[in-house]
């Protein structure tokens, strides 16, 4: 093939390329990497320690020293903002590894067994998608004493199931495509097709999904926290904060601004992350660019045959014949 035909074809873009061209997605990203970042320096340093108190130092305005200001007990909000970036992570990431198990685990059931286990998964989607996450991570708590691995354990099953009843009707489709029977007749096992040709045409789905839950793994272990069933007092939690000043909340309003806004903008950016990823990684919803405009430009006008329909830029007349 010469060169000009080369520089001619469109080029194949990847997915990461595709994640580049969304600006939603990629500021959605800068900010994950900086939480991320940030729970990993806050692990052995903060600037201040968040729990340590000074009454004399109570409500300061934000300055070089405390740049969120201090609370009703003199704690740096700064810090305590910071550290709590270590929770949510590790909320996030082992919640979300727990629901991807779940999910697909009852979505494996669901689709590669014998007939009465497939009904008998269904009937167990539907009986646990009955029980809001909240509720059972509350029941957990209350029996078991508020921790974050009580709440990762009920959120992660919880979000695991509604991953599952989302993803299991698509896996089911896929599993009766020509490619997917002819593996089963070549002789692979249901873990073979699961791995090889289920997961990579579900991915868009479950990615989604994935995101969705550790989203909402965050919130709610700031709603927990806030409710006294999640975070201990040792643990800085932005939930745990927002207890804590709760009852200024009328006398110093904006005290609640920083870690409001810190859970809004990591759940927001997961939601956009996973929007942008889905697009970026499904070809059917992938933007044409400018590579593409050109294969779909006008064609070059036909040319004239005796008595046919003679095509030009503007109009369309009919030839005389020769």
């Amino acid at each position: 093939m010469s060169s000009s035909a080369k520089a001619g074809a469109p080029r194949r873009r990847t997915w990461f390329t595709e994640l580049l061209r969304r600006p939603a997605g990629v500021a959605a990203a800068c900010w994950i990497l900086l939480l991320l970042v940030s729970a990993i320096v806050s692990s052995f340093w903060t600037p201040l320690d968040p729990f340590d108190t000074d009454p004399y130092s109570a409500w300061k305005t934000p300055s070089l020293q405390h740049l969120f200001g201090t609370d009703g007990i003199g704690r740096d909000v700064f810090s305590y903002v910071f550290a709590a970036t270590r929770t949510t992570v590790i909320v996030a990431i082992l919640a979300g590894l727990l629901a991807s198990a779940v999910g697909i685990g009852l979505s494996a059931l669901g689709s590669l067994t014998a007939r009465w286990i497939r009904e008998s998964t269904a009937v167990l989607i539907d009986i646990l998608i009955a029980f809001p996450t909240i509720l059972i991570a509350m029941l957990l708590a209350s029996i078991l004493g508020g921790s974050l691995g009580v709440v990762i354990a009920a959120v992660g099953i919880g979000f695991g199931v509604n991953i599952a009843r989302v993803s299991r009707s698509e896996i089911r489709r896929v599993s009766r495509t020509d490619y997917v029977l002819a593996a089963r007749a070549s002789g692979v096992g249901p873990g073979g097709v699961l791995v090889r040709h289920l997961l990579p045409n579900v991915a868009p789905t479950f990615v989604v999904q994935l995101s969705l839950a550790m989203a909402s793994s965050i919130l709610a272990e700031a709603g927990l926290s806030y409710l006294g069933y999640g975070a201990s007092a040792s643990t800085a939690s932005w939930g745990r904060l927002l207890n804590d000043l709760q009852v200024y909340i009328a006398i110093h309003p904006g005290s609640v601004l920083w870690p409001g806004l810190a859970i809004t903008l990591t759940v927001l950016a997961f939601n956009l992350l996973g929007d942008a990823l889905r697009e970026a990684s499904d070809p059917r919803l992938r933007s044409s660019g400018p590579s593409d405009a050109s294969a779909v430009r006008t064609s070059p006008p036909a040319a004239t045959v005796s008595g046919e329909l003679r095509v030009t830029d503007d109009v369309s007349t009919r030839g005389e014949p020769s």
